[in-house]
């Protein structure tokens, strides 16, 4: 995908499989929405194709999917349950289930008291309710969610996030693009992370982690952790550390080894757990000295 001569997206192939949650994931200006408008026919792409069951996509076809935009395209003059009435019609619903379904959502939502008012009266959240209902309405096959949970309260993101799981059980396919990590490693069977318009990583959440070290050892000690060939020390404060597991191409190292080591050398451990790295904890490594460099 090209702008302006420019190569924004390159050598990008990836796969979502039917019913699953599929999380799309990347800093700001990593390629994702480029990603999927090229796809979707909102961009003239350069090269490349979406297929859905093996065949490819039109918009003819686009009632089969649903797609949450980052920006919202809400008719903001008009009343909630005109825009949603007309959405719902617009995908094959006769009025009178359109409103039905409409008002039946909002009250889900909490929104039962702004049926009438104008879209534009309503609060940056609010809207994205709206729109994610006007996405949903028609039970679509697939739906592209680009964050959707955005300017959300911890409150709201669980009620949408719920919805979207009744959607996931009900047999749809969800691709997510979100930076919520925690919901990422809570929803999503696989991931992919892009850079610069590439797959940085690509596959279930375990095979992410094991592709980063793997595995995060946590100590709280006294002492002085002195340097390993087999981790390397991602925190060290005064009496707390984060040790990383190295691949020292020689198999995986025993946390027990380490643990040995660290008493040999006199080390008082009064904690030691293990765990895999965090998604959030990959994202900082992938993206922390980009994001930097781009004063995010």
């Amino acid at each position: 995908m090209d702008f302006a001569g420019t190569t924004v997206i390159e050598d990008l192939s990836f796969d979502v499989r039917r019913g699953e949650t599929f999380g799309f994931l990347g800093s700001n200006g990593s390629g994702k929405t480029t990603t999927l408008r090229a796809l979707l026919g909102i961009y003239l792409p350069t090269a490349g194709i979406l297929h859905i069951d093996g065949r490819p996509f039109t918009p003819e076809a686009g009632s089969r999917l649903g797609y949450l935009p980052e920006e919202r395209g809400l008719y903001k003059k008009e009343s909630v349950l005109t825009v949603m009435t007309y959405f719902g019609q617009l995908k094959g619903l006769s009025k009178k289930a359109a409103v039905s379904w409409s008002m039946n959502y909002l009250e889900r939502v909490g929104l039962g008291d702004k049926a009438k008012a104008r879209v534009d009266k309503l609060s940056g959240g609010q809207q994205q309710k709206v729109q994610l209902g006007v996405t949903i309405m028609n039970d679509p096959e697939l739906l592209i969610l680009d964050e959707p949970t955005k300017g959300f309260d911890p409150v709201n993101r669980r009620l949408l996030m719920d919805i979207i799981g009744e959607k996931k059980r009900a047999g749809a396919t969800v691709l997510m693009v979100t930076h919520q990590m925690e919901e990422v490693e809570r929803l999503c069977d696989r991931v992919i992370l892009l850079k610069d318009g590439r797959a940085e990583a690509y596959g279930t959440i375990p095979e992410v982690q094991n592709q980063y070290g793997g595995t995060m050892i946590r100590i709280g000690y006294s002492g002085e952790i002195p340097d390993s060939p087999y981790y390397d020390i991602s925190v060290r404060d005064r009496n707390y550390a984060e040790l990383t597991l190295t691949d020292t191409g020689t198999g995986s190292v025993d946390e027990a080894l380490i643990l040995r080591d660290l008493v040999d050398a006199g080390i008082l451990v009064r904690s030691f757990t293990t765990s895999k790295l965090s998604l959030e904890e990959i994202f900082v490594s992938v993206y922390g000295e980009q994001n930097e460099m781009a004063g995010a």
